[in-house]
């Protein structure tokens, strides 16, 4: 072996042991989840608390994406926002039926009532339902009954959302993000008819001589077999794939879940529904009736009154965030009579670290009159009084 050969093989040996021996010493890299994203095999998710709206588990929840048929949450609010009489029976357009995909499988020449379609909307996820109550709500215009859907995106602060069609069919413009569904799903809650609809396993919807009575099915499987399960919609586009927005309360909290664009979407559902109860309580973080000090009153029958805020305040925290709870309160250092019982003096904000959660108002616990004219010559009396009794002693 020559001396080239020779040093090149003792270089070659040099090197491979020093590579060796930096893999020894240096950890394997471990790949950890974002403090603020949570794993889920859905392409983008979001868990919060219906009343606070507080995001408690996340992946990518301001991804716009087609949402399929849980567009119809949607569709059902503002049907509810914009009927007077759910149980007026009115000639069902018949350009609505036939609509492609699913169906509650309405009949030319059909009379029905908001009410019954809004069944068929939300338990057999009729596009033809939809079709029909925007129609109805939309004056014969079914871009009316849109307008009122993006009017509705506008007030709920909603910034990635926008509504092509009531039924949700996939369309370029078409999109949501799972935060913007969970906040329309939370508003949607607040409806009594709504909650009653989606918690439906089976209904009928009454026939006529022309048409047989229907028999709907609740598509949300996790109905009857979560504890707690409000139901609410599933969804299905070749575009958007599976997509599932479901609803889960027990004892005093309300969370809501959605998973776009996911293959296991009941059972990451319930994963994630599961370990947001784990982690989070709804916790008191202002009690009724509050006292919290008192002020002065100028020309009133008593020098002060005492101040209260009127209504609780709740918040979801995990276990040891409840010193990150503060308040700050506005309010008149000085009051002239006469006061009102209820009468608001200020306003009491509270505050998640630096992040406003809620705000009430303060108000007066009691009336405070105004003093009389004889109170005020009494006034004037005891003053004088006062005063004689200090110089002569």
């Amino acid at each position: 072996m020559n001396k080239i050969t020779y040093y090149s093989l003792l270089g070659f040996l040099f090197i491979t042991c020093l590579i060796m021996l930096i893999l020894a010493v240096t950890p394997n890299k471990v790949v950890s989840v974002s403090a603020e994203t949570d794993y889920s095999s859905a392409k983008s998710m979001c868990v919060i608390e219906a009343s606070s709206g507080r995001i408690l588990r996340q992946k990518e929840p301001n991804m716009e994406l087609p949402m399929a048929s849980t567009t119809k949450i949607m569709t059902a609010l503002i049907a509810l926002e914009n009927c007077k009489d759910l149980d007026e029976i009115f000639d069902v357009d018949n350009r609505a039926s036939g609509i492609e995909g699913t169906s509650m499988y309405l009949q030319k020449d059909e009379r029905l009532t908001i009410r019954e379609l809004l069944y068929g909307l939300m338990l057999n996820s009729g596009n033809d339902a939809a079709t029909a109550i925007a129609y109805k709500i939309g004056g014969g215009e079914l871009q009316n009954f849109v307008d009122l859907m993006n009017k509705k995106c506008e007030e709920l602060n909603l910034k990635h959302t926008h509504f092509d069609n009531p039924h949700g069919l996939d369309s370029k413009t078409h999109y949501t993000s799972s935060y913007d569904l969970a906040i329309i799903t939370a508003k949607a809650m607040e409806n009594e008819t709504f909650r009653e609809i989606v918690s439906t396993k089976i209904k009928k919807v009454s026939g006529n001589s022309q048409v047989q009575a229907r028999f709907l099915r609740n598509k949300h499987k996790l109905v009857g077999n979560v504890e707690g399960c409000e139901g609410v919609k599933t969804g299905f586009t070749d575009n958007a794939r599976r997509c599932c927005v479901t609803s889960i309360k027990r004892e005093n909290m309300r969370l809501i879940c959605v998973v776009l664009n996911c293959q296991d979407m009941f059972e990451e559902s319930e994963k994630q529904l599961e370990q947001a109860f784990k982690e989070y309580k709804l916790e008191c973080t202002l009690k009724p009736y509050y006292l919290v000090g008192s002020i002065k009153v100028e020309n009133g029958k008593s020098d002060e009154v005492k101040l209260i805020t009127e209504n609780p305040h709740y918040y979801p925290l995990k276990q040891g965030e409840n010193d990150l709870i503060r308040y700050e309160m506005t309010n008149s250092t000085e009051l002239t009579a006469p006061v009102d019982k209820g009468q608001i003096i200020g306003k009491l904000y509270i505050y998640y670290e630096n992040e406003l959660i809620g705000e009430e108002n303060i108000v007066a616990l009691e009336t405070i009159e105004e003093k009389s004219v004889l109170d005020k010559v009494q006034d004037v009396i005891d003053k004088w009084y006062l005063g004689n009794m200090v110089i002569s002693c």
